[in-house]
């Protein structure tokens, strides 16, 4: 009899169905009241009424605007967009070099000397790391909107709230990358009586140089899509010529901007896949 159970146990098409089957059962009773609390209702979408407004404004965006003032503004706005992100993210960049020196633990002078982190190592590398994660906790579109109230309109608000961001994010992944790459190099520097600065250069960086310029690719991509969504709380760009536009429901309007969203990420895409490429 067993013989018989195990061998229609074996001949099942999927052994393991059992294990599946509970874990989709506990996912569904775990989830199901999360998205109560979430009031998510999709079935209100084919409701009459919103079918009816979804086919207006889809309508449209037919055909897509296409004057020649138009699609200038669209270019200006396009070139505004990736300056805010390329210059946030420089800005970010120069924040988060000198906080991942202070939060690696693999360039600490005081744990080559002793074998140990010191006191006052400790303490500094905590509270970068504490800083590190001040920076990231706040959304940019959170920090635009401070910041559009103190500086006003404009794409000032973005860049610097791109930079304080990604400052935290990379200055975080940046340290967590160098101390888990090799680090006989960079001990070897510290040890023969090198810099911190020179040490990273020449000893942890040419050992992660792909995936630290992967990321920070990966993160100038976000960024574009970053200064987009907060052009819609006035930090300039194509996202406040989005919001122009779905105010006055102008849908060709909308339907030329969502193109040329679809074609700045994918750029942005292009350049960060070619950059991994030459590097790898």
């Amino acid at each position: 009899m067993s013989l018989v159970v195990n061998t229609a146990i074996s001949n099942h098409p999927d052994p393991a169905w059992r294990g599946r089957i509970t874990a989709s059962l506990i996912a569904l009773i775990v989830l199901w009241p999360l998205l109560i609390a979430s009031e998510f209702k999709p079935w209100i979408l084919l409701d009459a009424q919103s079918l009816g407004a979804t086919w207006h404004f889809l309508a449209s965006f037919f055909p897509p605007a296409h004057s020649k003032v138009f699609l200038l503004l669209i270019l200006q706005a396009t070139w505004q967009t990736i300056a805010i992100a390329t210059a946030g993210l420089t800005l970010a960049l120069l924040s988060a070099i000198p906080l991942t020196l202070l939060a690696t633990e693999s360039l600490s002078v005081s744990r080559l000397e002793s074998g140990r982190m010191g006191l006052v190592s400790t303490v500094v590398r905590q509270m970068a790391r504490w800083l590190l994660v001040l920076l990231r906790s706040v959304p940019e579109l959170v920090w635009a909107l401070l910041l559009v109230r103190i500086l006003g309109l404009g794409p000032a608000a973005g860049v610097l709230a791109i930079a304080l961001t990604y400052s935290g994010m990379l200055g975080k992944v940046y340290a967590e990358i160098l101390e888990s790459s090799e680090a006989h190099a960079t001990q070897s520097l510290l040890k023969n009586g090198s810099g911190r600065l020179a040490a990273l250069l020449y000893g942890a960086l040419p050992a992660s140089a792909s995936e630290l310029v992967s990321y920070t690719t990966f993160r100038w991509e976000c960024a574009i899509r970053g200064s987009v969504v907060m052009g819609f709380v006035g930090a300039g760009g194509l996202g406040q010529r989005m919001d122009e536009s779905m105010k006055m429901l102008a849908g060709d309007e909308v339907s030329t901007l969502l193109i040329i969203f679809v074609l700045l990420v994918a750029c942005a895409d292009w350049v960060s896949t070619f950059l991994r490429k030459r590097l790898g």
